[in-house]
């Protein structure tokens, strides 16, 4: 079991739309964390505010700061999105700009609790929607603790400009908090310049390309039922294959025993 998070620069699209596919999408027991500073969307968007009362990660850092309850509490904020199975959780995301500074400093106590999930019975996979990176109060413990940090790009010129600078802070953060090499992986969303061409032009390894496919968008974005034939839904159905293989590869990695004065491997 692993974090697996998404992350995006200044005007990229699709980070709630393409973790809430994949959430949807993939066979894995999963919750879905909204740890977007900006505010979650997914309580007023795909589930219409359907629910009663207030739920997410904004009341759990509420009464994490006043009674220290996470372990007990969170399994209450949880929205189970393929009910009463229980495989596909949410954690919805902030929902009042006032509960902002309430979060910010238990980002590293998310992370902690998230890493630890895989050890529960049953354990679980955290999806995690970081929204944009260059935000007040970003969730860098989360996206350092994460097995894969996949940054969500358009494919388009203005969009990779935006999205190299993502990749500097990302890459420099990565390498003075000691993260494992090969956790970023970038994934594109749309039409224009091909994988390999934007692989060479950020230094970075695609992973995938979500396609254009507004129908399946808006009905993620604002609700409605959701296809799995749609090409959005088969593209994040099919994006758990790399992942799971670059899951397992950082696995066996990390198992490797170190030698004595011999380098690690990168």
């Amino acid at each position: 079991m692993a974090i697996i998070a998404l992350v995006s620069a200044k005007g990229s699209p699709g980070v709630t739309t393409s973790a809430l596919a994949c959430a949807l999408a993939w066979h894995r027991r999963l919750v879905l964390a909204e740890c977007d500073p900006a505010g979650g969307s997914i309580l007023a968007g795909y589930l219409g505010g359907q629910l009663d009362g207030p739920r997410g990660i904004g009341e759990l850092a509420v009464g994490e700061l006043r009674d220290g309850n996470l372990e007990t509490a969170f399994w209450s904020q949880l929205v189970d999105l393929d009910a009463p199975r229980r495989e596909r959780l949410l954690l919805p995301g902030l929902v009042d700009p006032a509960q902002g500074g309430s979060v910010t400093p238990l980002w590293q106590r998310f992370a902690d609790y998230f890493d630890a999930l895989d050890r529960g019975t049953p354990g679980y996979d955290v999806l995690v929607d970081c929204g944009r990176l260059h935000v007040n109060g970003p969730p860098w413990p989360v996206l350092r603790a994460a097995s894969v940090v996949l940054l969500v790009t358009g494919a388009q010129l203005p969009d990779l400009s935006g999205t190299r600078a993502v990749v500097t802070a990302l890459q420099r953060d990565f390498a003075e908090h000691r993260v494992p090499p090969g956790t970023l992986r970038l994934l594109l969303v749309g039409d224009g310049h091909g994988r390999t061409e934007i692989s060479r032009a950020l230094k970075l390894p695609v992973i995938a390309r979500l396609p254009h496919d507004p129908r399946t968008a808006g009905v993620l974005a604002l609700g409605g039922t959701v296809r799995a034939g749609r090409p959005l839904m088969r593209a994040a159905a099919a994006l758990e294959v790399p992942i799971g293989a670059l899951l397992e590869r950082r696995r066996a990695r990390l198992a490797w025993p170190v030698q004595q004065g011999v380098p690690d491997a990168v």
